[in-house]
């Protein structure tokens, strides 16, 4: 039988949301018994069609259904589009509704994050609103506790809604430790929920 995976899954334009992603993976591979599964969406044309090939020149796979029906958990992430996730991220989820009719992803813990241009740019409303979905599967919902330190310190991303990022108005802030160190913790937390032990690192 193999291991229980976390899914990670995301969309990234630029980047951060990519690094973000390797940095939750991190977290969820400190948690002995599990193992995380990175994996992708193609970018869509106006007309809601996928316009990458069926496998990406670089990265991870795309995501398909049984990746999702099959995993221990959830990490999802998507850089904030006017308050909310990008519609290749969407467009995915929109394809779940055989795996709502079958109950299968209830009970599962399901976490958020987020990259966004600017400061205020809408990183808790596109981790609140990424959350509907997967409360619409049954799944449950984890965010950041006030035990991470990281919280009450950071200047940039970090919220307790999830992990988020500020990647600056030209995209080309990277991501900080501060905000990898919350992507891990929040990995991390998936990890344990969904059965994991906490590991002695």
């Amino acid at each position: 039988m193999s291991q229980p995976y976390i899914l990670v899954l995301y969309y990234s334009r630029h980047g951060a949301t990519a690094e973000m992603a390797r940095q939750v993976a991190r977290g969820v591979e400190q948690t002995k018994g599990v193992t995380a599964r990175l994996r992708t969406v193609p970018p869509v044309s106006a007309d809601c069609e996928q316009t990458g090939d069926d496998i990406p020149e670089q990265g991870p796979l795309y995501c398909e259904q049984d990746d999702l029906r099959d995993c221990a958990g959830l990490v999802m992430g998507s850089p904030t589009r006017f308050g909310n996730m990008a519609a290749p991220l969407k467009y995915f989820l929109d394809q779940s509704s055989s795996l709502w009719l079958s109950g299968a992803m209830i009970d599962k813990p399901a976490a958020v994050f987020t990259s966004t241009s600017s400061l205020h740019g809408g990183q808790e409303s596109t981790l609140l609103t990424m959350m509907l979905p997967l409360l619409h599967h049954g799944m449950v919902i984890a965010g950041l506790p006030y035990s991470e330190p990281g919280l009450m310190t950071t200047q940039s991303g970090g919220t307790p809604y999830g992990a988020s990022h500020w990647a600056g108005p030209d995209n080309n802030r990277t991501v900080d430790e501060g905000e990898a160190a919350l992507c891990r913790a929040l990995g991390a937390r998936i990890g344990r929920l969904a059965g994991g032990a906490k590991a002695n690192v």
